[in-house]
């Protein structure tokens, strides 16, 4: 079906064009209707066309490697989709679906380089449509992608931090333990042996205040470090939430797809039925 040239003239691509250009292009374009669940297009046909959303809604996505569907874009209305393939003249890298009853206004190549011979400034807006395409892609990318806690803590850990856990490691096993109470006995023992020749005699005043300052000191590097182990969880927690909410949505997707499966299968049902009457 032919487009009217008030429809193109809503569409940001083609608001610069005049009434007879648009006109001309009312007479090449298409506006194709699709059923609510229909298929627009598929992953891996050729795409001599891209499309505009005019009414209704599109979901385009596409199959991962855990052959999860994962959602690119749910364009609104008067964006593209399908573009980047068309211009290409490669196969479709996503599917697109109606999931409602839809109006797209199908355009070919042909279509696009008659309008930039005619309006170059067009181009712009083209650009604009990859643009916003390409952050699309971004974003999923970066929602999408695992990210390993202990790689992202240590990515943002400073020095001090390092040191800190070095103390507070170092501090807590056994082999300090072991080590500090042989100190403590080898320094108090000289100094009882050695009597009025002793250096910090009974009650070891001098070894207090080192013990002192190291307490003074120690606690604090600790405490620092028990910071970071609650920052690590915070961040452990928050990348769980995110997997648990990727998740919980691929769960969601595939009880939609079991509900609709099982509205087919009544629909079947009531077929069969009424064909048998």
């Amino acid at each position: 079906m032919a487009c009217k040239p008030e429809v193109l003239k809503t569409v940001p691509l083609f608001a610069l064009l005049d009434d007879d250009e648009l006109t001309v292009l009312g007479g090449q374009v298409e506006l194709k209707s699709f059923a609510p669940r229909e298929r627009i297009y598929k992953a891996g046909e050729p795409a001599p066309q891209a499309y505009v959303l005019i009414s209704g809604r599109v979901r385009v996505s596409t199959i991962d490697e855990d052959q999860q569907e994962v959602v690119v874009d749910e364009p609104a209305e008067r964006d593209f989709f399908g573009f980047a393939s068309m211009l290409e003249q490669t196969p479709h890298q996503t599917n697109a679906h109606a999931l409602e009853e839809s109006v797209c206004l199908e355009i070919s190549r042909d279509d696009i380089r008659i309008l930039l011979e005619r309006k170059p400034h067009a181009g712009m807006d083209l650009l604009t449509t990859l643009g916003r395409h390409l952050h699309a892609a971004h974003n999923l990318v970066r929602t999408r992608a695992t990210r390993n806690p202990n790689e992202v803590i240590e990515e943002k850990t400073t020095v001090g931090e390092r040191v800190a856990d070095s103390v507070a490691r170092f501090g807590g096993s056994w082999m300090f333990i072991i080590l500090f109470a042989v100190l403590l006995i080898v320094y108090t023992a000289t100094n009882v042996a050695l009597d009025k020749k002793a250096w910090d005699p009974y009650p070891f005043i001098l070894l207090n205040l080192f013990l002192s300052m190291l307490a003074a000191v120690q606690a604090p590097v600790i405490m620092m470090s028990q910071n970071r182990q609650d920052a690590k969880d915070r961040l452990r927690g928050e990348l769980d939430f995110e997997v648990n909410r990727r998740a919980e949505s691929e769960i969601q997707g595939l009880a939609r797809k079991l509900a609709l499966l099982d509205d087919k299968v009544d629909d079947l049902g009531s077929l069969i039925r009424t064909s048998k009457q």
